[in-house]
């Protein structure tokens, strides 16, 4: 059995060309539990969760990247969040009934992709990209392209393992500033074609890529472990109440007594009643005990 919810990344030593490789289970699990999401809907999502990771692991950078997608179709919304600890969430949001067996099209209909990476120093970037692919990794791949001029392959698998959500993946991307023959990579890409969701869910890395790339010199790196986390807390909760107009909040109290306020990437719930919002915007604090999961 391999560790699941791990990303390798490795080195072509004869060619000018990286890879990285990630096996998602537990994060995959959590990211669509508690949610009664279609199965494509699950599967996209699991997509993303993996083309998130490996988009994260190719950035250099200390900070946050949101890849969303959003259109005019039965799925309003889909969204996985990550960062430079590989730290992940995910929602999405329905506003139709979803076909059995929508592709990504028909599932967003007149869409686009949204990439954002948020550095902790540094300027925000934002790339718009359409949804020209048939497939996910077929759209990353053109973004790959248009924005960073290097010849990008991106391979994904989705299903289950031992009864429990699984998703897993690889990136071949030519080295920048490096010459490679065109048809080394291509050749390369060939190879990775024939990867089996079943190995990628089920078997260590080190073996996943000698299947792969036996006759091959291929340098292996430390991994890096993935796993879900959601950023909501009872304090941001309360921050963004405090951003409100005072009238607003004080309508919203008077409706119910309380404001509640829901987290769509966890579940988790939080209350506040005035004694609490008058408490913080005294003290700056509130008690965590009244989040509820």
């Amino acid at each position: 059995m391999s560790n699941h919810d791990q990303l390798h990344r490795y080195l072509f030593t004869n060619h000018a060309v990286r890879g990285e490789l990630v096996s998602l289970s537990e994060t995959f699990e959590q990211i669509v539990a508690g949610h009664d999401y279609p199965a494509e809907v699950r599967t996209l999502l699991g997509e993303m969760l993996v083309a998130t990771s490996l988009l994260t692991a190719t950035l250099k950078f200390d900070g946050d990247i949101t890849v969303q997608l959003q259109g005019d179709g039965p799925l309003k919304l889909a969204v996985i969040n990550g960062n430079n600890k590989q730290e992940m969430r995910g929602v999405a949001r329905l506003q139709g009934d979803i076909a059995a067996d929508s592709s990504l099209k028909q599932m967003i209909g007149n869409g686009y992709m949204v990439i954002t990476i948020s550095p902790t120093e540094g300027e925000r970037y934002q790339g718009v990209v359409d949804l020209e692919g048939e497939t996910l990794a077929e759209c990353l791949e053109n973004y790959f392209m248009r924005s960073e001029q290097l010849p990008t392959r991106i391979f994904i698998r989705t299903g289950e393992s031992e009864g429990k959500a699984a998703a897993g993946g690889l990136l071949l991307q030519v080295l920048p500033a490096q010459e490679t023959d065109p048809e080394e990579f291509s050749h390369l890409s060939q190879l990775t074609t024939t990867i089996k969701a079943e190995e990628l869910f089920t078997l260590p890395a080190t073996e996943v890529l000698y299947r792969l790339y036996h006759q091959e010199e291929v340098t292996v790196y430390e991994p890096q472990d993935v796993c879900f986390r959601c950023t909501c807390s009872r304090e941001r909760c309360a921050d963004a109440l405090m951003t409100l107009p005072g009238e607003e909040v004080l309508e919203m109290l008077e409706e119910d007594g309380k404001i509640e306020m829901h987290c769509d990437y966890c579940g988790s719930d939080y209350a506040f009643d005035a004694m609490d919002l008058a408490t913080y915007k005294a003290s700056g604090n509130l008690p965590d005990d009244s989040a509820v999961h």
